[in-house]
């Protein structure tokens, strides 16, 4: 089970958030404080909030391992923020607003997924230049994942169902991956030990309902699980846990190699959290959330503990 580390630490600016972060190694947790056009940055251990780097109304994040730097998705553009230095030291516009972002080491290139659009964008991490622009199908990509072994992208398309495929060589669509089970697909994680990729959204037997299903990089269904609707999940990839935010808390499920996941517990946080990010040192499951109602009670960011 998961418990409170402590009590949700408030945010200045209420505004609410989007994606979540941890680089562990640095003792540092990333949110994008999208209504404060920021990126938060919190420190991992204490859970203090360190401090905001103005950024423009942020979306996706990403770490670089090698120099602890974050690429962050605003508005139209993608930056590169020194996190120690609290700046954004490079941004690049991509030509239309963005979302989701996943970052290669391995070939130095940021995806950069075009809010609602048809397009990917590759910015190289070292020149900060879009090098190329990827038709994809469909025109709601969600969230995308690279496989770590074959440097593939794998990018959740929304309104078709459906997993687009980048091959690494030409940065172009490959194949596709149908998930029929799913509708509005949303979270997407890869995990790359156990050779499968994990998709959440909407069961197409019956949309009010959340389905959880695990494929195989080429297309095959391994299983499924009922679940909550989420918006977005990480992976311990040690464990092969899969955290995922949404039904007003933080839902764990279990991977395993050649069958479905399995949920592992519920932790019940708040109504509005949708966002997730997993320390990978001592797994640990960090949430945001943003009250926007009427009331006004805030913006809040908050550590679970797994037992021991």
């Amino acid at each position: 089970m998961l418990t409170p580390a402590a009590p949700p630490q408030p945010v200045p600016v209420y505004s609410g958030f989007d994606y979540v972060t941890v680089d562990a190694a640095r003792r540092r947790v990333y949110a994008a404080h999208t209504g404060a056009r920021a990126l938060l940055v919190v420190d991992a251990d204490s859970g203090a909030v360190l401090g905001q780097v103005r950024t423009g109304a942020s979306h996706g994040i990403a770490v670089d391992p090698s120099t602890g730097h974050v690429f962050v998705g605003a508005e139209k553009s993608v930056m590169e923020v020194d996190p120690v230095a609290m700046k954004v030291v490079k941004s690049v516009e991509v030509g239309s607003a963005v979302d989701a972002l996943a970052f290669d080491r391995s070939t130095e290139r940021v995806y950069v997924a075009e809010d609602d659009g048809t397009h990917l964008y590759v910015v190289d991490a070292n020149s900060f230049k879009v090098v190329k622009s990827i038709e994809i199908p469909g025109h709601k990509p969600e969230y995308l994942a690279v496989n770590p072994k074959t440097h593939e992208v794998y990018q959740n398309i929304d309104n078709v169902h459906e997993i687009a495929v980048i091959d690494p060589s030409g940065l172009r669509v490959s194949r596709t991956i149908p998930t029929p089970e799913l509708v509005h697909n949303h979270p997407l994680q890869c995990d790359a030990e156990f050779d499968q990729i994990v998709v959440g959204g909407g069961d197409a037997a019956d949309p009010a309902k959340g389905l959880f299903v695990a494929y195989t990089p080429d297309g095959k269904k391994i299983g499924q699980v009922g679940s909550a609707r989420f918006d977005q999940c990480d992976l311990d990839a040690k464990q092969h846990i899969v955290a995922c935010g949404g039904g007003g808390g933080v839902t764990r499920f279990q991977l395993t190699k050649n069958g479905a996941p399995t949920v592992l517990d519920t932790t019940k946080v708040d109504a509005a959290v949708g966002t997730v990010g997993i320390d990978s040192s001592n797994h640990a499951v960090w949430t945001v959330w943003g009250d926007r109602n009427a009331k006004g009670t805030g913006d809040f960011v908050q550590r679970l503990n797994p037992s021991p």
